[in-house]
């Protein structure tokens, strides 16, 4: 049985590292948190939708080629973020949302591609965790040599059951 969490206080706030700037009130949460989930998806969700024989969205790799050779979602549309504004229109239909990845956490090249694609009029989310979390959880993955797969980290995708996020 788990333990029951003590109840907050107040009392030495400023000097908690946690809360020395105050949580924000439930309807205040939650009115962000459904905002950040408007503009991010994450690899389990992509990978679902995939699968799903109809996505709904194109998934779009906006790394270099060299990037996208050594390995990108099976499906993806590739266009380097810096030739978006020239080359947008030619490959994406403005009616279809679009999900931007790039590396992983540490990369903000979907941030950067969603950026330019939303100005241009695209509807657009960003893919946390990017091609990274993708492999580390198991999906496949195109390289020059064919399709690959790795076994999934236990730590981003336990094998016994789902992650239930």
């Amino acid at each position: 049985m788990p333990m029951p969490m003590p109840a907050a206080t107040t009392t030495g706030t400023a000097a908690h590292p946690v809360l020395r700037v105050p949580a924000a009130a439930p309807a205040e949460a939650a009115a962000h948190f459904r905002a950040a989930l408007r503009f991010q998806t994450d690899v389990s969700d992509v990978a679902a939708a995939l699968g799903s024989g109809d996505p709904g969205c194109v998934v779009l790799d906006c790394r270099s080629t060299a990037s996208w050779n050594q390995g990108h979602i099976p499906g993806a549309l590739h266009l380097p973020t810096a030739l978006i504004p020239e080359r947008a229109a030619q490959l994406l239909d403005p009616s279809v949302p679009v999900v931007t990845y790039c590396w992983g956490p540490a990369c903000n090249g979907a941030t950067r591609a969603a950026l330019a694609l939303a100005e241009l009029g695209y509807r657009v989310k960003e893919m946390i965790g990017g091609f990274e979390y993708w492999v580390r959880e198991g999906f496949a993955h195109e390289t020059e040599q064919g399709t690959e797969r790795r076994d999934a980290d236990p730590l981003t995708a336990p094998a016994t059951e789902a992650c239930g996020c």
